[in-house]
């Protein structure tokens, strides 16, 4: 299994048997849900069709897996997803095979993809690799496999001693807690599960990942082993363990 980092997504590419693209939280329509809360941006729909286009041309994927949260308003359509959603799937699909994983923000997707194109919402194995958006239990089939999900929008900020703040899409990479759960009753089974959390596509999506490993909003995020999780940069560089992160914050 080979892994490509897409930096210019974030998106990866995952290699097995087939050639398959990851990309997770597109959030199309996110600035009509901005301007209902006083945040007024003009759609970046275009744009970010454009800029995940350009990445299919480059990766050349057998197909494209959506990890949940094409869309973004909850709990129905709003006038923009409306219209701009079915071009925007039409799009894709006239590229690319579409294997979808819906998310919690993507009520009433089933009008613009395919039943075809339709995987459970908690998830499934693909050529070895377990996915899933990441809002619920994964199916017990993941556990034992890498488990890619999403839903987090993991962002790394950095600040030095003057002030200067980085902030970069990246990935955790961890491990599963020896209490983790299957379902709310059942416990994993011990063993090879490692988590991959994506960043979001979107670009105005992220959330610091020190408070994902803090606050854990997710049955993935609550059981993840924080201990040896260890953060990696959209473009693949390794930044080391997230141990070292808080750590320098305590200082």
């Amino acid at each position: 299994m080979n892994l490509e980092f897409i930096r210019d997504g974030p998106a990866f590419v995952i290699e097995g048997k087939q050639r398959l693209l990851i990309v997770a939280d597109l959030h199309f329509g996110i600035e009509a849900d901005l301007a209902a809360h006083g945040l007024h941006f003009r759609s970046r729909s275009a744009e970010r069709l454009e800029r995940l286009m350009r990445v299919i041309e480059g990766a050349d994927p057998d197909a494209l897996v959506l990890l949940g949260d094409i869309k973004h308003s909850i709990p129905s359509l709003t006038r923009q997803e409306y219209y701009e959603m079915p071009g925007i799937i039409e799009t894709l699909r006239s590229r690319v095979p579409l294997i979808v994983f819906p998310g919690n923000h993507d009520v009433g997707i089933e009008r613009f993809v395919r039943a075809s194109e339709l995987r459970p919402r908690d998830g499934a194995v693909i050529d070895g690799v377990g996915y899933l958006h990441g809002h619920m239990y994964p199916s017990p089939d993941l556990y034992g496999h890498l488990i890619v999900i999403g839903h987090h929008h993991p962002l790394l900020s950095l600040r030095d001693e003057v002030g200067c703040a980085l902030q970069e899409p990246a990935y955790i990479r961890a491990g599963l807690d020896s209490g983790a759960r299957v379902t709310q009753e059942s416990p994993a089974p011990e063993g090879s599960t490692r988590l991959l959390f994506m960043p979001a596509f979107n670009e105005l999506a992220g959330y610091d990942i020190t408070q994902i490993v803090k606050n854990p909003f997710s049955p993935l995020s609550r059981y993840m082993n924080a201990e040896e999780a260890e953060i990696i940069l959209a473009d693949g560089t390794y930044i080391g363990p997230l141990s070292s992160l808080d750590h320098d914050e305590d200082d």
